[in-house]
């Protein structure tokens, strides 16, 4: 066999050797360059508008959780918490006087009731009365003018007997006695029948009097009457009233929820860290004026960070949560890490994209996709907070 042969035959067999020695070393794992380091990176924005006042830190400074990052000027906000504090002491004190005042108007109503009942029955029995007297008088008036009748008889008798013992005594039949004394009686029975007919007329006026006091009494009744069925109204009065008290009540409410919220404007005044990180992103000087909801910066939280690893959907087959991965890292001259696969995604990284493939329009064509892996990486080993969010690393899962 020639040299030549031999060569040929050698570097078959190292190249044969070789290719072995990578499927060998190949076998139970997976690999991929498409993975990055990932981290919580917070959005700070304002809740409230107003005049920066300070902005005490810089870009890539650590900061620990609840470190002032923008300070607004807060006395607009002082201002408007002790104005809903005024109001809310006001409405209270108007609850109060409007819970006060339901016992009140409740036994007011009650006592006007029993009061305006007791009017109708009094006026109902000065009716009654009245009604009495009127009778009496009607009573009275006809026993004086039969009187005034009977009078009136006697007089016309003795004025008839007057006449007739005139001539007697001019021929002396009778006596001068006899005469004055019919003329006695005559005068007596006219001053009985001016008696008569002058309590004829006091029966008559006692009458008109009873009769007014009846209109009086009746006129009292119907008040009597109002003033009770007024009174009736006690439980819609009593009703309104806890209306009303029930409704400075929702006020009082209305007024503390203002108040707190004014509270909160001036807590949100000042801009905390949600978490302790590095800054990034700073946009805000103090002097300028922000708006509600205005980025100012962002807070990236470097512990602790994972790695999102994009595999092919070929190489999911053997890859399950729990297994131990190692991770090289680009920017630090492919210094290994070790981890473990936390878990797959449940979609391709295309289904969360902003336009998704839309196999139904016919003009498909395969692709191999990639789906999200995360690995989570072994406590202690960046300590020094190195890795950053968007390095690229290779990981490599032992599936075996």
């Amino acid at each position: 066999m020639s040299t030549r042969t031999w060569v040929i035959t050698a570097v078959a067999a190292v190249v044969i050797v070789a290719a072995g020695a990578f499927v060998w070393s190949g076998r139970g794992k997976e690999s991929t360059d498409d993975a990055q380091v990932e981290a919580q990176v917070t959005p700070i924005a304002a809740r409230v508008g107003g005049m920066v006042q300070a902005a005490p830190v810089a870009d890539n400074q650590r900061v620990d959780a609840a470190a002032v990052l923008v300070q607004l000027d807060p006395r607009d906000f002082e201002l408007a918490v002790e104005h809903a504090r005024a109001e809310l002491a006001d409405a209270e004190a108007a609850a109060a006087a409007a819970q006060a005042n339901v016992p009140i108007v409740a036994a007011t109503a009650t006592g006007g009731v029993s009061t305006a009942r007791g009017g109708v029955a009094q006026a109902q029995a000065g009716i009654a009365e009245a009604e009495q007297t009127v009778v009496a008088a009607r009573s009275r008036e006809a026993t004086a003018r039969a009187r005034v009748r009977e009078a009136e008889a006697n007089a016309v008798k003795a004025a008839r007997d007057v006449e007739r013992l005139q001539p007697l005594l001019a021929k002396d039949e009778i006596s001068q006695q006899q005469y004055d004394a019919a003329v006695a009686t005559a005068n007596a029975a006219r001053a009985a029948v001016d008696s008569a007919t002058a309590q004829e007329q006091e029966a008559h006026a006692g009458i008109q009097a009873a009769e007014s006091r009846v209109h009086q009494a009746q006129a009292g009744g119907e008040q009597a009457a109002a003033q009770l069925q007024t009174a009736q109204t006690a439980p819609q009065q009593v009703a309104a009233t806890k209306a009303r008290a029930a409704a400075a009540d929702a006020h009082v409410m209305q007024l503390r929820a203002t108040l707190k919220q004014a509270e909160l404007n001036l807590e949100h005044a000042t801009v905390k860290a949600p978490a302790g990180g590095v800054v990034s992103r700073k946009s805000v000087e103090p002097g300028q004026v922000i708006q509600p909801g205005q980025p100012l910066m962002t807070i990236v939280t470097l512990d602790p960070v994972w790695i999102t690893a994009n595999f092919k959907e070929t190489q999911l087959e053997h890859i399950r949560p729990g297994q131990r991965v190692t991770v090289k890292v680009d920017a630090y001259g492919g210094r290994a890490l070790t981890g473990k696969v936390d878990s797959i995604a449940a979609a391709t990284g295309a289904r969360f994209s902003l336009l998704p493939p839309e196999n139904a329009s016919g003009n498909f064509v395969k692709v191999v996709q990639r789906v999200p892996v995360k690995i989570v990486l072994d406590q202690g080993q960046d300590q020094q907070k190195l890795l950053r969010p968007g390095m690229s690393v290779t990981p490599t899962v032992h599936t075996q």
